[in-house]
């Protein structure tokens, strides 16, 4: 049987998506990533992970900490993974530019603050 990932996993998953989408944006051009769509759904993959992670976070840990933008974490990865027919490059690159820095530093504040049960 598998071992459940508990919470302090899916933030480590979050915050490794997050590096990883940043690295892969310092990387390829906007033009790169909207031209070539194994690098563009490559990047739809991490900001699934996100979303996903976020919604796999105890409901308890996601009230506890209303600071982190959760609902729209998920909603994005519903609207990637269900509307994949309509992801604009444009609007994932945004995020990417946009959010995904304000976010990282919030993650790796839970991660340094939060004190996680080793059950």
């Amino acid at each position: 049987m598998r071992e459940k990932v508990k919470d302090k996993g899916r933030l480590e998953h979050i915050l490794q998506a997050c590096n990883d989408l940043l690295a892969s944006k310092d990387k390829y051009t906007f033009d790169a990533v909207k031209d070539d769509p194994i690098i563009f759904y490559g990047f739809v993959k991490l900001a699934e992970i996100i979303g996903e992670a976020s919604y796999m976070l105890t409901k308890e840990f996601r009230a506890k900490h209303t600071e982190i933008p959760w609902e729209q974490m998920i909603g994005l990865r519903h609207v990637l993974v269900h509307g994949y027919y309509t992801i604009k490059p444009k609007q994932l690159w945004n995020i990417i530019e946009k959010d995904i820095p304000v976010l990282m530093p919030q993650i790796k504040q839970l991660l340094d603050s939060e004190k996680f049960s080793e059950e």
